[in-house]
């Protein structure tokens, strides 16, 4: 397997720490997204959508992070059995891309990466609430679970948990969230759990 990649993401770092949870050798392609090397036509053919991560599996291509989540999770620890446990993790899953990603992870992009915070300072104002909201649903959640789907560890959690730990970065404040901080802390004791950095 091959995962084209820019390291600090979230996205490609779910990828990386289930890839390593499994025990499966891959090869890394780092694409620097900042110098738009996802907008290159040699990329495109790879991703016609010219977003990062992509995940090759015997020569096919397989964009979006949480599709190649599930593509590896079938027929693991990872992903239940139960039919309705299974919807519960996608649930949480176009959760985590639809009222989670969108605020938390591209405040964090503007603040860490592009170091562009005041030229998106209206934008960051009007979406910062907006990822609180999405902290205050995970925390209330976890105020009754220890994990998001059937109280094990599983993709709904990798998912979640790619960009939730680095929200400080752009500026959240985890503090006022101790289910999920402890959430975070049994996350990252799981066997095989590498760092972000990793």
């Amino acid at each position: 397997m091959r995962l084209y990649q820019y390291h600090p993401s979230g996205n490609c770092y779910k990828i990386r720490l289930l890839l390593n949870q499994l025990g499966i050798l891959y090869e890394k392609v780092e694409i620097d997204i900042l110098r738009r090397e996802s907008r290159t036509p040699e990329f495109l053919r790879i991703n016609p959508n010219g977003r990062i991560p992509v995940l090759e599996v015997n020569g096919r291509y397989l964009p979006e992070s949480n599709a190649a989540l599930y593509y590896l999770a079938q027929g693991t620890r990872f992903f239940p059995q139960d039919r309705f446990a299974q919807a519960q993790v996608l649930q949480w899953m176009f959760f985590e891309q639809y009222s989670h990603e969108p605020y938390i992870a591209t405040i964090r992009f503007w603040v860490a990466f592009q170091r562009s915070a005041q030229k998106n300072a209206d934008e960051i104002r009007r979406r910062m609430p907006l990822g609180y909201a999405a902290l205050d649903v995970m925390e209330r959640h976890l105020s009754q679970n220890l994990y998001f789907v059937d109280n094990r560890y599983s993709i709904a959690d990798i998912t979640l948990f790619a960009y939730t730990h680095v929200a400080e970065e752009g500026g959240f404040q985890l503090s006022r969230y101790p289910h999920l901080q402890a959430w975070i802390r049994r996350v990252q004791q799981q066997p095989g759990h590498i760092s972000i950095e990793n």
